[in-house]
């Protein structure tokens, strides 16, 4: 999915270039170095800017939107994260084969070794696995190039084990990440993922809302995201996905688009 060769981004290039004029600057004019640290400290602050916006593609390659190919097709992709759970999953399942949809589930390691019979029936049902990370760590965004490749490589042979399916896509919790992730995804041969549009699922009950929300970018070529694991509830009690999944199937299907995993959008 990717050249051999990993290559840095200009802002990632720019950064280093940066730091070198840096000190080139502190060796000729020692006296200067309020300026010099206030400079490296913008550009910091932007590097952790840009990682904190999950969309941006300045860190390195990232799916924000299906491949041209398949935005022509009027493809879709429905993508579902931090699962899998054995109350919510199996229900979604059950709603995805009603309306004859693939989906693509971005699960977390620990959980699938929990829950390896979900796992395997996520695949069995024609849905892709893909890698989410083996514990979705708070501070995954502040771990190093080791601490990535650690929780990244663990969840891939966790994955692949259980599901007999090898990850293609990677997903950041919380889509969060920093300038060492690119290079580890690149040497594990695996495609950061983000979304197009997403519903705050996790945070709003109101399935209402959500849909609204998922719907403003409801388009070829579209990700959507919507969770099965940390799914927030509503009124009833009714994890929201349980309640969006319908209304926003039969819109896609009013809208002529089709829904496909994220690996079948490759083709």
């Amino acid at each position: 999915m990717s050249d051999s060769r990993w290559r840095p981004t200009v802002l990632v290039q720019a950064s280093v270039a940066l730091h070198l004029l840096a000190l080139l600057a502190l060796l000729a004019a020692p006296g200067q170095w309020p300026w010099v640290l206030a400079v490296l400290v913008l550009n910091h602050l932007l590097i952790a800017a840009t990682g904190l916006w999950p969309r941006s593609h300045w860190l390195g390659s990232n799916w924000t939107r299906l491949p041209a190919a398949a935005t022509a097709r009027r493809e879709v992709a429905l993508t579902i994260d931090d699962g899998p759970d054995p109350e919510v999953t199996p229900q979604v399942l059950d709603l995805l084969d009603r309306y004859a949809v693939k989906a693509t589930f971005f699960c977390i390691g620990e959980k699938v070794l929990r829950h390896p019979d979900l796992c395997r029936e996520i695949v069995r049902r024609g849905h892709a696995v893909e890698n989410h990370s083996q514990h979705h760590r708070h501070h995954f965004s502040l771990m190093g190039s080791r601490g990535m490749t650690r929780e990244i490589a663990a969840a891939q042979d966790t994955l692949t084990a259980v599901s007999g399916q090898r990850p293609l896509f990677f997903r950041a919790p919380a889509g969060l990440r920093n300038p060492f992730l690119d290079p580890v995804l690149h040497r594990l041969g695996l495609q950061l993922a983000s979304w197009s549009v997403r519903g705050f699922d996790t945070r709003i009950g109101d399935a209402a809302r959500v849909k609204a929300k998922l719907l403003t970018g409801l388009n070829a070529g579209a990700i959507l995201l919507l969770h099965d694991g940390n799914a927030a509830r509503s009124a009833t009690g009714k994890p929201v996905i349980l309640e969006v999944l319908p209304e926003l199937l039969d819109s896609v299907a009013a809208a002529q688009l089709h829904t496909v995993t994220l690996r079948q959008a490759l083709a």
